[in-house]
């Protein structure tokens, strides 16, 4: 991929004149992540089932086709009454009511509630016509005769199964317990707007108002691998100099939280022909793909030469552009297309922080941005620095340090140390501390820039 940075022209061959590229620059963090964003477009909608819908990003204004309720109905069993009836209505002097019938949610036919009379009613039931409130049946005495039940159980349908007489103990307002139609949402009111991500509170809405297909931007398919012939998989016993490969699992989980379909890989050896053949053969159900391993100076020739010939060779603007970031942990990046859809393709480093850190800060914002979300970051919030001694950071270079954020407090504390092998400490961290380029000591007390990432 080239560089965003544009050569000045020079009069003289002096090659300091000329901006560098590449491994010969030191990149900005904010020059990398604009040029990974600026390659990362929002995937093409595509209508969905709701459940497949889950987690992904609407492209339309939902509006309501009918009201929500769509009848007046009852929030309580009980009894559907006229007002006038109860008014006054005692334990000592009760209104007595001629129970006209049944009416159970899903009622067709409903009885009519006259003067002097009640019907009984189950919650979400349609309230009859000529009744104006409903009265708990624990503000009755049950009710007597056929179907008559302080359980409340249905007797069927509509207008059957229910006689006799129910004493009423308190008096009821007009539509006391009656859930108006409309009441939740109304229709031609916007149900969700375009840009809302569909948990499950929406996807029930959009059940609720009948809609059982909808438009969104699909999660992105994310495919993680490691490289490393060092690397073995969980769950297997440790040889000489073998390590259990953990990367390619907390970054499949941090894609998954960030909002993508991810797929894991086994850890590849370093060999350029067995790595280039395995990313060739997930080109197939890649968005983007993540790798972590061998791209450290000196150690990143394997990976670069695989990376430089993967799918078509012909497709222009396809290649991947090694990189120094100005950062701590993380100072050596990949970036760039592959294959002939240019499907991006994110290179970290394999240390674990330094892998976890630069796909917080790079891969969860191309994700995002691939899901068609406008809010691309972490959140992040001013602290106050809670530390046993002065904090130390490398001129010229942002350091990212794992911490515990105390929401109430407004502070912040490291987690372990600087090492980007410290995996244990990354796992009880919930924040990531910054300390900018130009700052080389960091007192207690001070002011800090903090990454919620917890």
């Amino acid at each position: 991929m080239s560089s965003s940075a544009e050569p000045a022209p020079a009069p003289a061959p002096d090659p300091a004149a000329a901006p560098a590229s590449g491994q010969d620059r030191l990149w900005s963090v904010e020059d990398h992540l604009a040029d990974i964003l600026a390659a990362v477009r929002p995937l093409d909608p595509i209508e969905l089932q709701l459940l497949d819908a889950q987690g992904c990003v609407l492209v339309e204004d939902v509006t309501v086709p009918v009201a929500l309720p769509p009848f007046d109905n009852s929030s309580m069993d009980g009894y559907a009454v006229r007002t006038a009836d109860v008014a006054g209505a005692t334990e000592e002097f009760p209104a007595v009511l001629t129970v006209v019938g049944d009416v159970a949610a899903g009622s067709g036919a409903l009885p009519e509630v006259g003067p002097g009379q009640a019907a009984r009613i189950m919650t979400g039931a349609p309230l009859p016509p000529g009744a104006e409130a409903v009265v708990p049946v624990e503000w009755t005495d049950g009710g007597t005769g056929v179907g008559a039940a302080t359980s409340m159980r249905p007797a069927g349908e509509g207008g059957a199964g229910a006689s006799g007489e129910v004493r009423v103990h308190r008096s009821a307002e007009a539509r006391a317990h009656v859930r108006a139609r409309g009441s939740d949402v109304g229709a031609g009111d916007l149900a969700l707007k375009a840009g809302t991500v569909l948990g499950p509170p929406q996807i029930g809405l959009l059940a609720a108002i009948g809609r059982g297909r909808v438009r969104v931007r699909p999660r992105p398919r994310v495919v993680v691998l490691s490289t490393g012939s060092e690397l073995i998989q969980p769950g297997e016993s440790l040889g000489e100099g073998q390590i259990h490969d953990s990367n390619s699992f907390a970054l499949t989980a941090a894609a998954r939280d960030a909002g993508a379909l991810a797929y894991r890989v086994g850890a590849v050896t370093d060999d350029a022909e067995t790595l280039r053949a395995t990313i060739e053969d997930q080109l197939i159900r890649a968005d983007m793909v993540v790798t972590t391993g061998g791209v450290s100076v000196g150690a990143y020739d394997v990976v670069k030469e695989a990376l430089s010939s993967v799918g078509d060779e012909d497709e222009a603007g396809s290649g991947i552009d090694f990189r120094r970031v100005a950062m701590q942990p993380g100072k050596p990046q990949g970036f760039g297309s592959i294959g002939p859809e240019h499907t991006p393709l994110l290179a970290f480093p394999g240390n674990p922080v330094s892998c976890y850190v630069s796909f917080e800060l790079f891969a969860r914002p191309a994700i995002r941005a691939l899901m068609g979300l406008e809010d691309l970051h972490r959140p992040t919030v001013g602290a106050t620095l809670k530390a046993e001694g002065t904090l130390s950071s490398p001129a010229g270079r942002r350091q990212f340090l794992r911490g515990t954020y105390d929401a109430e407090a407004g502070a912040v504390a490291p987690v372990g140390g600087a090492g980007s092998h410290l995996v244990a400490a990354l796992a009880h961290a919930d924040a990531l501390i910054v300390i900018p380029e130009e700052t080389v000591t960091v007192e207690p007390g001070t002011e800090v820039e903090v990454v919620l990432i917890g």
